[in-house]
């Protein structure tokens, strides 16, 4: 009898099993270590997890097969243990999974705990973006027409995070046509959640879910898949978005069209009656999620960057009020810094040396002014890429005098009122304002003359600069 499929808006089941020679289940093994492969072996086959990732066991000798099946779950354990207490090649242990013990296919449930295991061995694999949750004001109707919804920035209400009702309402209202599988786990050392939306096929392929039968058949577009990130910090009016993962031959557009399909339906599955909130992109994007939590979490540390920053601390009392000057931070490393704010006597002869130690100290106060506590290269909250463009007309003091010959004709479009240059910059590196301090301390670049911006006071990362004013791309950011 021909196979025939049928139309479903159901999410695909986590004990649906992907073939071992797909190209997304090959790919999710090679990219893990040895040892990170065995640990994961291991909460496959734990108790919590072994009815969603059940291996192939037999009681009987199977001849012409060179990993012969274990009896029992011990006997499994047993034999990984062996293999963790002894040295090994990692492909042994994949010829061990997609040959032997899971040789009739990979659930999902076990892709999405291998994914889980590599973003926690490699945090910097994914790059982030934060967008804010606002609550939506009341729907105003002023005669026959209904007033778009504004943004209430003055209300504190954030909505509950329950992950399940989420998960339901994103699927149903959001991405009915489309087959996905879902999968929450939280990190360790970090507080937050993470939920991956892997999509395989289509509503109208369902050979996953067909008549029962629990493995993808071999027709079936396996090869091509795409995975998407979303984290909840604890307690946070943010939520972080990675960007589409492919695999196979889907296109960049398909990806960001399915990205900006999440994106949009993230408020929906969020909101409730009379409750209706919208998400606005920050655009602070890193691929460092410690930097994110640090500047858009749940601390005082979200709208405190830079020299801003300690004001953040609740044991500090210091307030810019204050009439009494507070002791500055490295007076305390050497006595020869109050020389530094003496009023000037009479002039001296001073050596070279002393005069270099004296230009390193009053650079080291200005960088510590400047950014506080924060910017340090091993503080794990490091922003890798900053981008900006400079908006600010070129100065008319710069320009050649309109009496230049043939020169001031060429010129004549330049000259122009309102002339701007296009002129972007781009800051990259493992830790980009730590650089900026950095050169600071060694006196390379005048702190008191640098923009603030350039010490992550603003909280922008992508942004344009108009008569020294940062701004987030598209009016957003701080």
């Amino acid at each position: 009898m021909a196979r025939f499929s049928i139309p479903t808006t159901g999410r695909l089941s986590p004990d649906a099993r992907l073939p071992t020679s797909s190209i997304t289940v090959q790919k999710a093994l090679s990219s893990l270590s040895r040892s990170s492969l065995l640990n994961l072996i291991f909460a496959w086959i734990s108790d919590e997890n072994a009815s969603l990732c059940a291996p192939s066991l037999g009681e009987d000798t199977i001849d012409d097969v060179f990993y012969q099946p274990a009896e029992t779950l011990e006997e499994l354990r047993s034999i990984y243990t062996d293999l963790q207490s002894r040295k090994g090649s990692k492909r042994e242990v994949i010829d061990r999974i997609t040959e032997g013990d899971w040789k009739q296919g990979l659930t999902l449930h076990q892709l999405a705990m291998a994914d889980a295991q590599y973003l926690q061995d490699h945090p910097t694999s994914q790059k982030w973006t934060a967008y804010r949750i606002l609550p939506l004001k009341p729907t105003v109707h002023a005669g026959d027409e209904e007033q778009p919804p504004e943004a209430d920035k003055e209300s504190l209400n954030l909505p509950r995070f329950h992950p399940s009702t989420f998960i339901d309402n994103l699927q149903s209202h959001v991405l009915p046509d489309v087959k996905a599988h879902y999968h929450i786990h939280r990190p360790q050392d970090l507080p937050l959640a993470i939920l991956r939306i892997f999509i395989i096929e289509s509503p109208y392929n369902t050979s996953v879910l067909h008549l029962g039968n629990r493995s993808v058949s071999a027709d079936s577009d396996i090869d091509s898949s795409r995975t998407l990130y979303i984290a909840f910090p604890d307690g946070s009016p943010y939520i972080y978005l990675s960007k589409s993962q492919t695999t196979g031959p889907l296109g960049a557009a398909e990806s960001k069209s399915f990205r900006n399909l999440v994106v949009e339906g993230i408020p929906k599955a969020l909101s409730r009656p009379r409750e209706r909130y919208m998400l606005k992109p920050t655009n602070v994007s890193t691929k460092n999620i410690s930097a994110l939590l640090y500047t858009r979490g749940n601390g005082r540390t979200n709208a405190a960057g830079g020299g801003w920053n300690i004001y953040a601390d609740r044991k500090k009392n210091e307030s810019p009020l204050n009439t009494l000057l507070p002791t500055p931070p490295l007076s305390e490393e050497s006595s020869d810094d109050s020389d530094l704010y003496r009023p000037a006597g009479p002039k001296r002869k001073m050596d070279d040396k002393d005069g270099t130690d004296k230009f390193m100290k009053r650079a080291r106060l200005c960088a510590q002014a400047r950014f506080g506590d924060t910017a340090h290269i091993d503080d794990g909250s490091g922003i890798e890429r900053m981008d900006i463009t400079i908006e600010d007309p070129f100065p008319r003091s710069m320009l050649p005098e309109e009496g230049d010959g043939s020169r001031g004709e060429q010129n004549t479009e330049k000259e122009a009122p309102g002339w701007t240059p296009n002129v972007k910059l781009t800051f990259h590196g493992f830790h980009v304002f730590a650089g900026m301090r950095q050169l600071i301390e060694s006196g390379i670049i005048d702190g008191q003359r640098m923009p603030g911006w350039l010490t992550g006071e603003e909280g922008v990362t992508v942004g344009a600069v108009r008569h020294g004013r940062i701004r987030g791309h598209k009016g957003s950011g701080m």
